[in-house]
């Protein structure tokens, strides 16, 4: 997703893509141990999405306090 996309979402919404993208990067880590990983870079993808969903959490409740 893009950041554009990203901000248009809700806290609730946000926190919910973020839990959906770590149980991805979970998934991709047991794939790279067991060697069925296909696409090495999606993991980099995901964690900076993280990051950056982290980041508009963390900014968006320190503007509501």
């Amino acid at each position: 997703m893009k950041i554009k996309e990203l901000r248009e979402l809700t806290v609730d919404e946000l926190s919910a893509r973020r839990n959906e993208l770590k149980q991805e990067i979970v998934n991709l880590r047991i794939q790279s141990q067991v060697g069925q990983l296909e696409n090495p870079s999606r993991v980099k993808i995901i964690r900076r999405e993280v990051a950056r969903i982290e980041t508009l959490i963390s900014a968006r409740r320190l503007a509501s306090a």
